[in-house]
């Protein structure tokens, strides 16, 4: 539906169907109605899947993206099953789900996002079959997902303690976000991790061949914001792109050095790339004071 409406449709009207799509769960039920009775007959030999009606992230396969990402937390983000883990953006448990098979019982997940229904189903059915993985919802406001949420993203504190993981990543979050937003997000994961602790994070990434490559492809991300690109700019955090340089600086001043190399993604149509979007690992320096 989403890629026939971003060929068919104009701007204006994808909008409101995105907005609409995000924010009317019964319309995402009644959508998804045929495809929720077949998950829900197949429960059983599915194993831990949530229904297509809550599955809101990207148009990948979700099983399939969620185990491509566990091999790039062990491999890039150097995961080990006994270590305390974070993610910011959990949603329905995509990522969470491959690592019910990967952390071991002295390993832990903590996961919070800010949309209740997705929150309340890995509550119901991943936390009583693994008892070190847990979920929180968060009301923070973000204009597609969660636009009643009555905390701000840029000044919210992550409801945590200092200083007790390992390891914390964010996939397609930080591609939803405003850069005063990012800034406090990222400020908050480096209080949040351990003296040598990692992060993993994705971006729409830009520097002046990227904005060529999507000028010549006559790219959806096409209206300027701030410093970066958007593809809706009535509602920059349906999907934002930003400067580089920016991002970069921003690590660092949150005491999160970026590690080379940034592994870029095919987002931009580049003609070599590991994933869809652009991955950075960054470590927190191990002299920061927590």
């Amino acid at each position: 539906m989403k890629k026939l409406a971003r060929r068919c449709l104009p701007a204006g009207v994808q909008s409101i169907l995105r907005c609409a799509y995000y924010r009317l769960p019964w319309l995402r039920r009644i959508y998804h109605f045929p495809r929720d009775m077949a998950a829900l007959a197949t429960r059983r030999r599915r194993g831990l899947q949530p229904p297509p009606s809550l599955i809101t992230v990207g148009d990948g396969p979700f099983a399939e993206i969620g185990h491509e990402f566990l091999r790039y937390f062990i491999d890039l983000g150097g995961l080990r099953p006994d270590e305390r883990v974070l993610e910011i953006g959990c949603g329905v448990g995509r990522m969470a789900i491959p690592l019910t098979t990967y952390l071991s019982g002295k390993g832990s997940y903590e996961g919070f996002d800010i949309v209740r229904a997705e929150i309340s189903w890995c509550q119901r059915n991943i936390t009583p079959r693994f008892e070190n993985f847990h979920f929180h919802h968060v009301d923070v406001f973000n204009g597609q997902a969660n636009p009643k949420g009555r905390l701000k993203a840029d000044s919210f504190r992550f409801p945590l303690g200092g200083g007790q993981f390992d390891f914390v990543f964010l996939t397609s979050v930080f591609t939803h976000m405003l850069l005063d937003d990012i800034e406090n997000y990222l400020r908050e994961t480096s209080r949040l991790l351990k003296s040598g602790g990692r992060l993993l994070a994705t971006y729409f990434l830009l520097d002046e061949p990227t904005r060529e490559r999507l000028r010549r492809t006559n790219s959806r991300f096409r209206y300027p914001h701030d410093s970066g690109l958007v593809i809706d700019a009535k509602m920059p955090e349906a999907s934002i792109a930003h400067e580089e340089g920016r991002i970069r600086a921003l690590h660092e001043t949150c005491g999160l050095r970026v590690q080379e190399p940034v592994r870029y993604g095919s987002w931009s149509g580049r003609a070599r790339f590991l994933s869809s979007q652009d991955i950075i690992v960054a470590g927190k320096a191990h002299d920061r004071q927590e």
